[in-house]
Order: structure tokens, then C-alpha cells, then sequence
């Protein structure tokens, strides 16, 4: 992964930016891509099957509160540094309401996805795997 970044970071002659000047709900915009992507490869590498059964189990992953229950998780894992940027994202104040999750899951899963794009930015996939990871394994674990 982190080789694919450097080449679109050169192909398309992207600059390394202060991550700290970027807005939470920036940054989880694109955390939520990112863990969107992960989530699908994971579904699709673990076995061919129907679209529609991808589609149900990547929803149910990628859902404000299954992401608000794998901040359960994994906040105890985070840094002071991730802490901050997940707590940032928590706190930022969305234009848009939650359709199908209560308020609280909501700002938490925009946490979740605020530190989702901060670590990719940051390229520091390995750690952003690793959350995800335990937050995916604990979530099975209860099904």
C-alpha cells in the first residue's frame, strides 16, 4: 500500500501537507473511503461471492454503529496524538444529521473515521490496519 501512495503522490505531484491544518470532517471523508476500501478487500479476499451478501456484510461493518462500537475497542489502543484526532472528529459539528443511528454513535463513528483518514494520510498504514483489525475481531468474536 504504501508504495501505490508514493506513486500517486508522484504521478499526480501531490504535496505532503500539515495534517493538523486539515479539518476533522476532512479528514473523515476520506477515512471513511479508506476504511470502506479495507472493509471490501477483506470480504472480497476471503472468498468469492454473490455482490448483494458483500454489499449486506460491508454495511453492516461501515454502519455509524458498528464503527461506534469498534471505538469502544480500540480507544483504550489509542495514542495521545490519535486520541486527539479521533476526539476532534467526534466533536466536529457535521452539516448532516444520522439517518439510521442515534447522535451519539454518529459522532463517534465520524471519530473513528476523522482518525481512519488521519493515519492513511500520515501513511502509517500498518497502525490503521491494526485498529481496524481489533475492532473487526472484537465485533466478530460477538456475533
Amino acid at each position: 500500500m504504501a508504495e501505490s501512495v508514493s506513486n500517486l503522490k508522484e504521478l499526480f505531484k501531490l504535496e505532503d501537507r500539515d495534517l493538523r491544518t486539515y479539518s476533522p470532517l476532512t479528514l473523515a471523508y476520506i477515512g471513511d473511503g479508506i476504511y470502506e476500501l479495507v472493509v471490501r478487500t477483506i470480504l472480497v479476499k476471503r472468498g468469492n461471492c454473490p455482490v448483494n451478501r458483500l454489499h449486506k456484510q460491508a454495511s453492516s461493518l461501515v454502519k455509524a454503529a458498528a464503527q461506534s462500537a469498534m471505538m469502544e475497542v480500540i480507544e483504550p489502543m489509542l495514542t495521545e496524538e490519535e486520541q486527539g484526532v479521533y476526539k476532534r472528529g467526534r466533536n466536529a459539528h457535521s452539516p448532516t444529521m444520522a439517518k439510521h443511528a442515534t447522535m451519539s454513535d454518529y459522532r463517534r463513528a465520524t471519530g473513528f473515521e476523522a482518525l481512519m483518514g488521519y493515519l492513511y494520510l500520515k501513511e502509517e498504514y500498518p497502525r490503521m490496519l491494526e485498529l481496524i483489525h481489533a475492532g473487526i475481531s472484537e465485533g466478530e468474536k460477538h456475533e
